[in-house]
């Protein structure tokens, strides 16, 4: 592990990822960060959208607030053909 580095939070619990770390982790602005907790650490980790039926990366949408890829689109469609 690296070395830490110190950031203070704020009066609204906010604090600042130094811009090293966010371009090392290609994070920018508006992207989505998950949030877990283990044990007394606090993990981030950038959002990564996979497809909510086989958990692929590649080429996956957003429809109505759920992921879900073009291969699996289009089993869908073929379904209801």
């Amino acid at each position: 592990m690296k070395a830490a580095v110190i950031r203070k939070i704020d009066a609204l619990g906010r604090i600042v990822l130094p811009k090293e770390i966010r371009t090392t982790l290609n994070i920018n602005n508006n992207d989505e960060l998950e949030i877990f907790v283990d044990e007394d650490r606090i993990i981030l980790q950038k959002r990564k959208f996979a497809c909510e039926y086989c958990d692929r990366v590649a080429n996956v949408l957003n429809f109505e607030g759920h992921s879900v890829c073009r291969k699996c689109m289009e089993k869908m469609v073929d379904i209801i053909k």
